[in-house]
């Protein structure tokens, strides 16, 4: 799996080390927008940025150019990934995924290169992401580029905003091997960011005169806006002065929690389910919270923190997560039915383990949901089962005078011993 961001809240822990911010140890969902939607909101929040258009169609693209009415532009990828300067089409590694141009026929050329076609970044993987639609951003007077980012700290338990002296280029290559060029303010979010905070950060970005002044409104406007979206992430890469001094951001990377949508359901037309990961919207319909990852071992459980537990020793054990998933404490036979369709819909996946701890959902719910799911969907793998709490017992009764194909489990380290040799097998 590749980062979102150099900034990213949340680490799988068992393949991936994300840097600075990572402190959580669960997957941490959260709703992604495009670039041109995130400056629709930070132009609502008072955060300056340039006139631009969103084209779908080459022709489109060339239309945007004319109505901004300037010399230059800029046709950017719209993907939920960042790296796109320097990232390239597969067909065509000449094609960058943002392009200046100078004309309409320009501008229709750079579309033509990018729409319906593969861009691959140091964010997507090899693999990539398909390009619907670029945004025709107006050009400007650039001085000096800087990055910008907040995220939430969880062990500071408060928001931090993070800036850099190098802007414009792979911030994750910054973090890596010049992390001393990258300043951070916690800040509490009931107040924002305070002026004696824009002080000290403008004087280690070496910033002074009209772009201190411009920082003093654009700093805190980006601050409150992350707090008043209940954003997971917000980045500006790069956040640009002007000549004249202005603070402008020209780019617009921000995540929302999940979790806090229901505050926010203008947000959700926003939303681009191209962009995500089918099976995973498939599972948020369903009420699951599952998340996809690169393993053979797929995951059944209930509870967010024994899920991760699994995961851990499966992964100590020798053995690889393909997913994480939580079904929940009121899991129903539909719904365990619908997990297992998801499960083995991922052709990497050559075993499952559930492993439950009957509590609000009893064993023997567990056990029926097993039953059922089998006879609809029909286990085509190795299925590890151990089951603990409420009437297990009775549960495991019901799974032993089943048809169902299980391989009992005692406890959850031989769970995981018996998942990782029977996937290997």
């Amino acid at each position: 799996m590749v980062p979102e961001s150099a900034f990213q809240t949340y680490i799988f822990y068992f393949s991936e080390t994300f840097p600075l911010c990572a402190s959580a140890k669960a997957p941490f969902k959260s709703m992604k927008i495009h670039e041109y939607q995130g400056k629709q909101l930070f132009r609502k929040a008072g955060v300056p940025v340039l006139e631009g258009h969103v084209a779908t169609t080459a022709d489109e693209a060339a239309a945007a150019y004319d109505k901004l009415g300037g010399s230059i532009a800029v046709v950017k990828a719209q993907i939920h990934a960042g790296g796109r300067g320097k990232g390239t089409i597969i067909d065509n590694p000449e094609q960058r995924g943002v392009v200046l141009v100078k004309s309409a026929d320009e501008a229709r050329a750079a579309a033509n290169g990018l729409l319906g076609k593969t861009l691959v970044t140091i964010q997507t993987g090899e693999e990539g992401k398909v390009v619907n639609q670029v945004f025709v951003e107006a050009g400007c007077d650039i001085a000096r580029e800087l990055y910008l980012g907040i995220v939430v700290d969880r062990e500071a338990a408060r928001p931090v905003l993070m800036v850099s002296t190098e802007g414009g280029v792979e911030i994750e290559k910054v973090a890596e091997e010049t992390p001393e060029l990258i300043f951070k303010e916690h800040f509490d979010p009931a107040v924002g960011l305070e002026a004696f905070q824009v002080r000290k950060l403008c004087k280690k970005l070496g910033i002074e005169g009209a772009a201190a002044k411009a920082a003093f409104k654009f700093m805190p406007a980006i601050c409150r806006f992350f707090v008043d979206y209940d954003c997971a992430m917000a980045e500006i890469n790069p956040l640009v002065i002007t000549g004249s001094g202005e603070m402008i951001a020209l780019d617009a990377k921000i995540t929302f929690d999940d979790n806090a949508l229901y505050r926010h359901k203008d947000l959700l037309e926003f939303r681009d389910l191209s962009e995500e990961e089918p099976s995973e919207v498939r599972a948020s319909d369903a009420g699951l919270s599952y998340v996809k990852l690169e393993g053979n071992i797929g995951c059944l459980v209930n509870g967010a923190g024994l899920a991760m537990s699994t995961m851990d020793i499966i992964k100590y054990h020798g053995g690889k997560p393909a997913n994480f998933l939580d079904v929940g404490g009121g899991a129903n036979a539909q719904q365990v039915t619908e997990a297992f369709r998801i499960l083995l819909s991922d052709p990497n996946c050559k075993g499952v383990l559930v492993n439950i701890f009957g509590g609000i959902a009893r064993c023997t719910t567990i056990a029926s949901a097993l039953i059922e799911a089998s006879k609809t969907v029909g286990f085509t793998v190795p299925l590890v089962v151990r089951l603990e709490g409420t009437e297990v017992e009775e549960g495991r009764k019901m799974l032993a005078e089943s048809d169902v194909n299980v391989i009992n489990a005692t406890d959850i380290t031989d769970a995981a011993k018996k998942i990782v040799a029977a996937a290997a097998g």
